[in-house]
């Protein structure tokens, strides 16, 4: 593997979604042609006027209609980053990346700031001049191979580029249309679409 690539893997997103004063939710994506996300192929932000209140241990009822609203009439998307833990135990108690995992059916890696007490299988990922590990975890791929895909991401800090524009769009808004920073050959508002996913089943690990 080598530049933070995976073959055959299609469009990857980097995902954040940010929760609205008005009981809404923004999504955001960074889109990109391979998993380093070195050359971005596009910005897109999407708003969900409501979404569910807060209920513990069901984050993903919040989190998954904002990332559907950005993600789903995009084609080829074969590799999704979210900010997050995919599962919370070495048993596979789902976190919000297992739920995306089902719901999208390819693969997700999750890259978590901070420990997770009982996600003791996480893989630490050091990155930059950082000392301090990300978490890694994944569903659809290794574990090992989504950790050295992190660890080769775009961006000299400790969050790889993608994950930090991600989280800035879904906070402030696209600058000017839903979709920006398409190349000069893409139509218009749309993701280019350079390879054909290798889609994971929806209910595999």
């Amino acid at each position: 593997m080598e530049n933070g690539e995976r073959p055959d893997c299609g469009v990857c997103a980097a995902v954040d979604v940010h929760y609205l004063r008005t009981g809404g939710a923004r999504a955001a994506a960074v889109l990109a042609a391979n998993a380093a996300f070195a050359h971005v192929l596009a910005e897109r932000t999407a708003v969900v006027a409501r979404v569910p209140p807060y209920q513990p241990g069901e984050f993903y009822l919040r989190e998954l209609p904002p990332l559907h609203a950005v993600l789903d009439d995009l084609s080829g998307l074969g590799l999704l980053v979210v900010d997050g833990y995919v599962d919370l135990d070495p048993g596979g108690r789902p976190g919000l990346g297992a739920y995306a995992h089902a719901e999208f059916g390819i693969p997700v890696i999750g890259v978590a700031k901070s420990r997770f007490r009982t996600a003791t299988h996480a893989v630490p990922v050091v990155r930059g001049s950082s000392g301090r590990p990300l978490f890694v975890t994944a569903a659809g791929m290794p574990a090992a191979d989504a950790a050295d895909l992190v660890r080769r991401m775009t961006g000299r800090y400790r969050l790889p580029d993608a994950l930090r524009r991600a989280d800035t769009l879904a906070r402030t808004g696209a600058p000017a249309a839903t979709t920006t920073g398409r190349s000069p050959t893409d139509p218009p508002r749309r993701a280019e679409r350079p390879c054909t996913a290798r889609r994971a089943g929806r209910g595999a690990a």
